[in-house]
């Protein structure tokens, strides 16, 4: 994609935002069963997790979602690109359809209104991160910035 950076100056770091997000749905996906632990896998009257609300199922799609992250991250050549985009609007999907079942019986995931932010702004840390981590050869790469803004001078 041509809109898309290569090789970014600050890749480690967007790549480094990335896995500390994986680490984050993990940690929550593990308190989440914690708390859980006597509910059932879709029960609506779980406890709050981190100061949000999900439930035995949230937490366990957490963890796998935080793993898979995590695990892209750590391997890299640019996996953690496509992962970290598509979880991301995956996420910001999820969250856009928890949103508008909040308050009614398809809010199967026992979401509440801070797990929807919380959610949408890891979604947003990951589609960053997606966008600013790739890495390409030098000859694929293109001129660096300040050799473009050069030529167009």
């Amino acid at each position: 994609m041509a809109h898309t950076p290569v090789n970014h100056p600050l890749r480690p770091i967007y790549r480094a935002l990335g896995a500390l997000t994986g680490v984050y749905f993990i940690v929550f996906g593990v308190v989440g069963i914690i708390v859980n632990a006597g509910e059932g896998l879709f029960g609506n009257d779980g406890g709050l997790v981190l100061g949000q609300q999900a439930n035995m199922f949230w937490s366990i799609v957490s963890i796998l979602v935080g793993a898979i992250v995590l695990a892209a991250a750590v391997i890299g050549r640019n996996s953690d690109t496509l992962v970290d985009k598509y979880f991301g609007w995956g996420l910001v999907g999820v969250g856009a359809y928890e949103l508008a079942v909040l308050r009614t019986d398809a809010n199967f995931l026992d979401w509440s209104v801070a797990t929807v932010v919380v959610t949408w702004l890891l979604a947003l840390v990951l589609i960053m991160a997606g966008q600013y981590s790739k890495v390409a050869p030098p000859s694929q790469a293109g001129a660096p910035r300040q050799e473009r803004e050069a030529q167009n001078a």
